[in-house]
């Protein structure tokens, strides 16, 4: 699972390093602020390089909607939606299936830029998060899938069962998010693709060497604490918590 992401790179730094463009310069400075904790269950916008024009950085809301919906019906889905995970993941496994991914999984596949993104830790019983990124503190580009409803975008980040660094880091639901690199997060947003060649894709892993991993303050699964400061992103060390 992936419900959790952190994106504090500066957008002109995204702009070089995914060979894009921000969709409009009134949104620079909003995005330029730095985001050290995104819960995804509060719907945040962010920014995501949509194929159906991946020129650009565009504004999107994390929680994918069904197209037929209005946009005056987004706030009222999410809260429906909310048993079902709200719309913040997309199983690999069920793109070419369910009434929601088949849709979009051909003509409508997104890269996510993050910074890193945080996933739990199981312990003695008791969850402890850890934080994850590019060992350079590159930006990370997250695989995803979108809709688009009247003039907003609405996303989802695809995730598939984990490599072996991650089924030691999210060791209960063994899941993560599906992260590629400069090569196949071009492919993703190429048209045309077949089944096979979306699937092939949807089975990379990333280098693990590329990765590095450390927990963090718990603070982040607290609703009465503010986690999108700073220091939420600082090695926090606990008894027997390694990887």
């Amino acid at each position: 699972m992936c419900f959790h992401t952190s994106t504090i790179t500066k957008t002109k730094k995204l702009e070089q390093h995914f060979k894009v463009r921000l969709s409009s310069e009134d949104i620079r400075t909003i995005f330029d602020k730095p985001q050290y904790h995104l819960n995804g269950f509060s719907h945040p916008n962010m920014l995501v390089i949509p194929q159906q024009k991946s020129e650009v950085l565009a504004p999107g809301i994390w929680g994918i909607v069904p197209d037929h919906k209005t946009p005056e019906h987004i706030l009222s889905y999410y809260k429906e939606a909310v048993k079902y995970g709200g719309g913040l993941n997309a199983r690999s496994e069920k793109l070419f299936d369910h009434f929601i991914y088949k849709k979009a999984i051909h003509e409508q596949r997104c890269i996510i830029p993050v910074s890193g993104f945080y996933e739990p830790h199981e312990h003695q019983k008791k969850k402890y998060p850890f934080f994850i990124q590019n060992k350079e503190q590159k930006p990370l580009a997250l695989a995803g899938i979108y809709s688009v409803i009247g003039s907003y975008i609405t996303f989802s980040i695809i995730t598939k069962n984990a490599s072996p660094f991650f089924a030691k880091v999210h060791n209960v639901k063994k899941r993560q998010p599906l992260i590629l690199d400069a090569e196949h997060a071009k492919s993703w947003l190429a048209p045309n693709l077949t089944t096979t060649q979306i699937t092939d894709i949807t089975n990379f892993f990333y280098p693990e060497s590329h990765l590095q991993t450390h927990t963090v303050s718990k603070d982040l699964f607290s609703p009465k604490t503010d986690s999108n400061i700073a220091r939420i992103l600082d090695p926090v060390e606990y008894d027997g918590v390694k990887i």
